[in-house]
């Protein structure tokens, strides 16, 4: 039996927003124009190993990025623990709940197409199952949705509505229909609740409009355009082979299996199963930071700003957390993910042109702490020079 992942996110805005940084940090080597030269990867694992051996780790990689794309990368350690095999640059890596920026731009580009509207409710898309529906539940809609603002709970009961002789959109159906026997924990728009189950939901929205599968429509309509190649979903590898990171515990011991099972349950996807080599990752990244300083980029200006603005107050807008840091020049976003087995965060600076991308194969507390560190530690000395 495979270890059971837990289903519950991390948003990044506990231990990430903490992060504060003095631009005074000594200047970084020259980072160089080409991404994956020796000299870029240098610098970058001189700031990972130190992390990585402090916080005990297997692997940690990281990346810096500007919106024309990566400016350097870098991954230190090995792909699993007791073995001799090293990680690389271009090893994939599991997003988590970074996943979720990535849900709200495939919404943002259905509402540019005319296909949904932001104010669409859940008994728009699915007005045969609203009638058993709680009426408040009715009207929520995908900006209460993909801002955790819709008054769902965190999580569903993943592992009852994940039954492989169902496709994934009847499985993410099946969630919906759940929806009858759950209750708000607040109405709509009034209180922020991080909730995967709102993303699944948003998701099934998504999927019933067009008639395709999640997956399907992240990987035609974001992924294919932005010229991201190596994404899958669920866990990494070839099952008992170690040619991807290897999910470590809470312990830091390999958790007992890999491959794409190895996750939590696919229902899930839109709240969190997406993996990618750091390099698209630092595309789909570079996509919004030239659209939130008003370049070209998969979606119009207008959508960008509407990702990147809390729609009901707060901090959470649709994906991403905002904060404001002097190192950033003001606004920043950041988010970060884990399936317990992998962690993720992401920080960008759009007033200074700039982000950086932190991820290892171990999950909270140890995989947690590093990330956040290495992804300070990359700030300090990209943003330094």
């Amino acid at each position: 039996m495979k270890r059971a992942a837990s289903s519950k996110r991390r948003t990044g805005s506990a231990a990430a927003l903490a992060l504060t940084l003095s631009l005074a940090a000594a200047p970084p080597q020259d980072p160089g124009k080409r991404a994956g030269t020796a000299g870029a990867a240098s610098w970058i694992n001189e700031v990972l190993e130190p992390v990585r051996l402090k916080h005990g780790l297997p692997a940690l990689a990281g990346a810096v990025l500007t919106g024309d794309g990566l400016v350097a990368a870098g991954a230190v350690g090995l792909r699993k623990k007791k073995t001799d095999v090293p990680a690389t640059v271009d090893d994939q890596w599991h997003l988590g709940s970074d996943t979720k920026a990535m849900t709200a731009t495939l919404v943002a580009l259905l509402v540019e197409q005319g296909k949904l509207e932001w104010e669409t409710t859940v008994e728009d898309v699915f007005p045969d199952i609203a009638p058993g529906l709680p009426a408040e539940l009715r009207g929520v809609n995908l900006l209460h949705l993909l801002s955790h603002r819709s008054g769902l709970p965190a999580n569903a009961a993943w592992f009852v509505l994940a039954k492989p002789e169902l496709s994934l959109m009847d499985q993410r159906l099946a969630c919906v229909k759940s929806l009858a026997k759950v209750k708000l924990i607040a109405p709509p728009g009034k209180l922020y609740v991080y909730s995967n189950l709102g993303y699944v939901v948003a998701g099934a929205m998504a999927e019933k409009t067009m008639g395709a599968s999640w997956e399907d429509l992240m990987s035609k309509h974001v992924f294919e355009p932005l010229g991201i190649r190596s994404a899958g979903f669920g866990g990494m590898g070839t099952p008992g082979v170690v040619d991807q990171p290897w999910g470590h515990g809470a312990d830091g011991e390999p958790v007992r299996t890999n491959g794409p099972a190895t996750d939590n349950p696919p229902v899930l996807g839109p709240a969190g199963t997406v993996h990618m080599i750091l390099a698209d990752w630092a595309k789909f990244v570079a996509d919004h930071l030239r659209g939130a300083r008003g370049g070209k980029g998969l979606l119009r200006p207008e959508s960008y700003h509407i990702l990147e603005t809390p729609p009901f107050g707060g901090n959470y807008a649709l994906g991403w957390v905002v904060a404001e840091r002097d190192w950033g020049g003001g606004k920043v976003f950041t988010h970060a993910g884990s399936n317990t087995m992998n962690y993720a965060v992401v920080w960008t600076a759009p007033q200074r042109d700039f982000a950086v991308l932190a991820a290892t194969n171990q999950g909270a507390p140890a995989g947690e702490k590093a990330c956040d560190e290495a992804a300070g530690a990359l700030i300090a000395r990209y943003a330094a020079k």
